[in-house]
């Protein structure tokens, strides 16, 4: 199970994320989401766990802790929706 990671402060990267998570059970990955350009840190991630009982525990005791001044959002990731390419005709 995949759970995403908001309001991150911009100096978490992978390890501590994983570090945060790992505490709640199994994680698989931990992922920080960089800036293309910039390779700076957009304030979100993604953790996978092994299993949905730990992921679910670990959403319901990250969801609203405070992680280095803020509040974080812990909820279930959801899949990506494919875009709609614009027609250039």
């Amino acid at each position: 199970m995949k759970l995403f990671v908001g309001n991150l402060s911009w100096g978490i990267d992978d390890n501590r994320l994983w570090n945060l998570f790992s505490t709640h059970g199994e994680v698989t990955e931990a992922r920080i989401i960089l800036d293309r350009e910039t390779q700076r840190s957009r304030g979100f991630g993604f953790v996978t766990f092994a299993n949905s009982q730990d992921a679910q525990n670990a959403m319901d005791q990250m969801n609203g802790k405070e992680v280095d001044g803020r509040v974080i959002k812990v909820n279930e990731a959801m899949e990506r929706q494919p875009r709609e390419r614009a027609s250039r005709w």
